[in-house]
C-alpha cells in the first residue's frame, strides 16, 4: 500500500485495544484513514490512541465504547457511530473471545456465539446504511482456521448439550464464514463487498482470563509459536485497502491470499439457515 492511500475514508475497527486490532489501527492510522476505534475499557482504549500518536503523529483517532457481548451494547454503538459520521467506507469486524466454560449474556445468549458471531451480524447490519453512503464499502470480519474443528450445530447454538471451548470458538468462526458468505450473496450489485480471514496464531489477549494457569500457557505457547500481532493484522490490512480486492466478495482470504475453507464452511443452505437463526437471535432483519 502506497502512503496515504486510505486519507478521506473513515474505517470503524472493532476489538482495537489489544492484537491484531490495535495492530490493524496502527496501519490503518499510516495510510491516512479517519479512525473510529472500539473497545470495552477507555484506558485500553487510550493506549491504542496514544500508541498512533507515538507512532504516527496523529492525534484524531475517535475512541469508542461498547460491550459487544450484549445485543443492547451493539445498539448503543451503531448508534454512537451514526452520530459521528453519516458514512463508513470499511467496517472490520476484529473483537472476539474465547471461554474455558459456558457463560451466558444479559440476553441469555452462550456468551462466545454472542460475542463472535451474532454481533457481527447486528453491527453490520446496522451500519449498512453508512456502509452503502460511501458508495464503494468493505467489510472485513476476522475468523480464523479454527473453524475446520468447529462444524455448526444449528439446533444448539448456544451449546446447551455440551460445551467444549475450542470446538465452541471453532463453531463461531465458522458461522463468522457463513454469515460472510450469506452476506456478500445478499449485497452483490451494491457495491459493497464482504470479506473474511484467517490471521494466523497470534500473540495476543484472546483467551485470557480464564484463570492463572491457562493464562501462564497461554503466555508458554505465544512466545514459541505464535506470530505477533503486526504479522496477524496483514491480511486485515490487505483487505481493507488493496486494490487488487476491488470488487472481490464473499471469499476467505489468509496470508493476504483467497483460501478455501473446510467444507461444512461453503454450505450456502446451512448459511441461510444461520442467518434466519441470527435474524431471531438478535430481533434485527437487514432492510
Amino acid at each position: 500500500m502506497d502512503q496515504g492511500t486510505l486519507a478521506g475514508k473513515t474505517i470503524l475497527v472493532t476489538g482495537a485495544t489489544s492484537g491484531i486490532g490495535r495492530a490493524t489501527a496502527l496501519g490503518l492510522a499510516g495510510e491516512g484513514a479517519r479512525l473510529l476505534l472500539v473497545g470495552r475499557t477507555p484506558e485500553r482504549i487510550e493506549e491504542t490512541r496514544a500508541e498512533i500518536r507515538r507512532a504516527t503523529g496523529r492525534d484524531d483517532a475517535e475512541l469508542l465504547r461498547a460491550e459487544l457481548s450484549t445485543l443492547r451494547g451493539v445498539h448503543a454503538l451503531a448508534d454512537a457511530v451514526k452520530a459521528r459520521t453519516p458514512r463508513l467506507d470499511v467496517l472490520v469486524n476484529n473483537a472476539g473471545v474465547t471461554l474455558l466454560s459456558r457463560q451466558t449474556t444479559e440476553d441469555g445468549l452462550e456468551a462466545t456465539f454472542a460475542t463472535n458471531h451474532l454481533a457481527y451480524y447486528l453491527l453490520t447490519g446496522l451500519l449498512l446504511p453508512l456502509l452503502r453512503a460511501s458508495g464503494r464499502a468493505r467489510i472485513v470480519s476476522v475468523a480464523s482456521d479454527a473453524h475446520r474443528f468447529g462444524r455448526l450445530d444449528l439446533d444448539d447454538l448456544q451449546n446447551e448439550r455440551r460445551y467444549r471451548a475450542m470446538r465452541v470458538y471453532g463453531q463461531s468462526k465458522t458461522a463468522n464464514i457463513l454469515w460472510n458468505l450469506e452476506l456478500a450473496r445478499r449485497l452483490e450489485g451494491s457495491g459493497v463487498t464482504a470479506n473474511c480471514l484467517h490471521p494466523g496464531g497470534i500473540r495476543s489477549n484472546l483467551g485470557r482470563g480464564n484463570g492463572r494457569f491457562f493464562d501462564a500457557l497461554h503466555s508458554v505457547i505465544a512466545k514459541l509459536f505464535l506470530k505477533s500481532p503486526e504479522e496477524g493484522a496483514r491480511t486485515s490490512l490487505y483487505l481493507a485497502a488493496a486494490p487488487e480486492v476491488e470488487g472481490i466478495s464473499g471469499r476467505y482470504f489468509a496470508r493476504c491470499r483467497e483460501h478455501r475453507p473446510a467444507r461444512h464452511a461453503t454450505d450456502p443452505e446451512v448459511a441461510r439457515r444461520l442467518w434466519e437463526k441470527s435474524e431471531e437471535l438478535s430481533g434485527f432483519r437487514y432492510s
